[in-house]
Formats: structure tokens, sequence, C-alpha cells
């Protein structure tokens, strides 16, 4: 079931702007989103306080049709916003280009961790820095498709 709701836009100009150019062309072609190349989607979470819908671009880190993201915040010492949104509540839709889907997220950790971090930075090399910025291990959740029963 779509998320429904108020849509307040992020403080992080960069981000918000980005979500606005993806949404404008619908994720089709070149967004110039990312100078590096690497796709992005849109998450679309139901903020922890606010109770309205936030929206975050982040790298595209796709397996089979599950989705990761990383909660790097470029190595920050703390965990961006949407950390906390998806832990209270994990129900969010996944923009990838022009289709969007309801998922339900969780955190990994262990040898599943591994395995998406592996996945992540083979698309975004970049993480690695980010860790070393950071004394916190960056939270991965791993996003699964909810599907709907006819």
């Amino acid at each position: 079931m779509p998320l429904h709701g108020e849509y307040l836009r992020g403080t992080f100009d960069i981000s918000a702007d980005q979500v606005a150019a993806f949404e404008a062309n619908d994720g089709q072609g070149d967004t110039g989103l990312n100078p590096a190349g690497a796709p992005i989607i849109i998450l679309t979470s139901v903020g922890a306080k606010s109770g309205k819908l936030r929206k975050s671009a982040l790298m595209r880190v796709e397996h089979n049709g599950d989705y990761a993201v990383i909660a790097s915040l470029g190595g920050a010492p703390e965990n961006p916003a949407w950390y906390f949104n998806l832990k209270a509540n994990p129900h969010v839709e996944l923009q990838d280009g022009p289709d969007k889907h309801d998922y339900v997220a969780r955190q990994v950790d262990g040898d599943e961790y591994q395995l998406w971090w592996d996945r992540a930075i083979e698309i975004w090399p970049d993480y690695v820095e980010y860790q070393t910025k950071t004394d916190r291990k960056m939270p991965i959740f791993v996003l699964e498709r909810v599907t709907v029963e006819a």
C-alpha cells in the first residue's frame, strides 16, 4: 500500500534538489544528479518525529530485486535522519527510474552486512573513505519489495 501524507522537503539542500530533479524527470535519462555517473534511487520514508513523508536521494545498490541503502552521511559521526525513520517505520517507497514500489526495510549485520557492503562499494567506492571518517559502523538496510496478493 503506497505511503500517503504531506511531504516535508529536507533541510539538506543538495539532497532535496536531487530529489526534485529526479522526480521532475521521472527518473529518466541523465538527471545530472551524480557527477560520477553512479545511479541513484529515491527513498520515501515516514518521519520518525514529524510523521510526514521524507525523501532522500541515495546510491542505487540493487541485487535480484532487493535494494540496500547505506546510512553513510558521507562519514559523519551521526546517522542520517532517514536511518531513524526506517527504524521507527520500516515501510518505505523506493523509486528506481520511473518505477515506484513499496518495500519493507530491515537492518542487516554479520555475513549479510558484508555481502551488501561489498556490493555497495562496487557501485560507490567512496563508501570505503566514508567509513574511515567515522567511528560508527555505517548501518545497512535491505529493502525487500512488498508483494500484494490478488
